[in-house]
């Protein structure tokens, strides 16, 4: 017998598909199709808040780090990567990002004298608190944040219109202690998911004040925004610098002058997801070849 002595046909089998380990980063909503069925990883990253008019840091997005999610391969999942919130004079938080069961929490948007809006909203970071003028009533505090996915913002101060800084990923946003220079958002986290370090989700600066000339607040690493610079014009206040695009940064808060500046816009989030090595098996009836055997093994398949 040509095959030997075993008794069937001898089949041509096509060789078992070996899918490597695959990284897919979104900067924008779109749609993942598995290919196959195993516990993915995760990282997504929300929209930063905006900075508020005259006003507090925006809060960094949420972050989920490497979070594990079960998908089945051919099977297509939706993807949602959050906006930023839109700067304007009020406080605006970001947008939530989403993968299958997973959510980001949106950046807290920053604290606005503008709308007499003092108190930074809550997120997955919380925005940063407006100073108030004085006699303001209502509370300077930074907003809350969401449990494992960021930190609280800063609080502002009454006197000389101090603005406090959004909440990062990594670090709370900075009090300000009564300055006229704006307080430093909060420092991002790093993730390597993507092959290499990258930070993500740093709280935006706060705004200067006046009567003197105050400096805007350093935004946090990972795409936080500068605070605008406040005081009476000349020099002019500035507006808020945009947290950094696909980094979910919230936006630096705008300076305060006799009437406050806007706040900056809060940055992109952005989803990561990483699909491990896979072996999809093929199979036919008779006989498999010795060639056949040995270029599977020797696939790893």
């Amino acid at each position: 017998m040509a095959n030997g002595g075993i008794i069937g046909p001898v089949n041509t089998v096509n060789a078992a598909q070996c899918l490597s380990a695959k990284t897919t980063s979104f900067t924008s909503s779109g749609t993942l199709t598995a290919q196959s069925t195993a516990n993915v990883q995760v990282l997504a990253v929300a929209g930063g808040g905006a900075g508020g008019g005259g006003g507090g840091g925006g809060g960094g997005g949420g972050m989920l780090v490497n979070c594990s999610s079960p998908v089945v391969g051919n099977t297509d999942y939706a993807v949602v990567v959050g906006a930023g919130g839109s700067g304007s004079a009020c406080k605006v938080p970001g947008n939530n990002s989403t993968f299958n069961s997973l959510t980001a929490v949106a950046g807290g948007g920053g604290g606005a004298q503008s709308c007499a809006q003092i108190p930074g909203g809550p997120g997955g970071s919380g925005g940063g608190s407006a100073g108030g003028f004085p006699g303001t009533t209502s509370p300077r505090t930074g907003g809350t944040a969401t449990a494992c996915q960021g930190n609280a913002g800063g609080t502002g101060a009454g006197s000389n219109y101090g603005n406090a800084g959004g909440g990062g990923a990594g670090a709370v946003g900075t009090n300000n202690p009564g300055s006229v220079t704006g307080s430093a958002g909060g420092n991002g986290l790093a993730n390597s998911l993507t092959g290499s370090p990258v930070v993500y989700a740093g709280g935006g600066g706060g705004g200067g004040g006046y009567p003197a000339t105050g400096c805007g607040g350093a935004g946090g690493t990972g795409g936080g925004g500068a605070g605008g610079q406040g005081g009476q014009s000349p020099p002019a206040p500035a507006a808020g610098t945009a947290g950094g695009t696909n980094t979910g940064g919230g936006g630096g808060g705008g300076g305060v002058a006799g009437s406050s500046k806007i706040g900056g816009n809060g940055g992109p989030g952005v989803v990561v997801i990483k699909e491990p090595s896979a072996t999809i098996p093929k199979s036919a009836p008779g006989v498999w070849s010795m060639n056949t055997v040995y270029d599977l093994v020797k696939q790893g398949c």
